[in-house]
């Protein structure tokens, strides 16, 4: 089943599940204001270590942790730290902390979790 369209604030027209163009201006305006505040990444230690351990780790658990409780056999290519590491670098580099997970797991799944914590 199709679901119809739906109108914008701004009045336009869009498809469901997409972002109209104000929408999307808007979202890409947040994430730049957050990304101005943040450290590179390989400041808050995701440099050459962090990429060899995470290569390791995901050969070690190919498989997202979210998808297979659900059913679903999906590769990971995320490495997740279960609990936010929040710059403890013992809590970063502790692997029981770690879980694969596949990238759409990663960014609504558990980005949804964080937020409500």
């Amino acid at each position: 089943m199709i679901k119809p369209p739906r109108i914008c604030p701004c009045d336009e027209k869009v498809a469901h599940g997409e972002l109209c163009t104000c929408q999307r201006t808007a979202k890409q305006q947040r994430n730049q204001r957050h990304d101005a505040n943040r450290e590179t990444a390989a400041r808050r230690g995701y440099g050459h270590e962090w990429r060899k351990a995470r290569a390791e780790f995901l050969i070690a658990h190919p498989y997202c942790r979210e998808c297979t409780k659900h059913g679903v056999t999906r590769m990971a290519t995320v490495v997740d730290h279960v609990i936010p590491h929040r710059g403890d670098k013992g809590l970063f580099w502790h692997r029981a902390n770690w879980q694969p997970l596949c990238e759409p797991c990663h960014n609504s799944v558990k980005q949804r979790m964080e937020r409500a914590r």
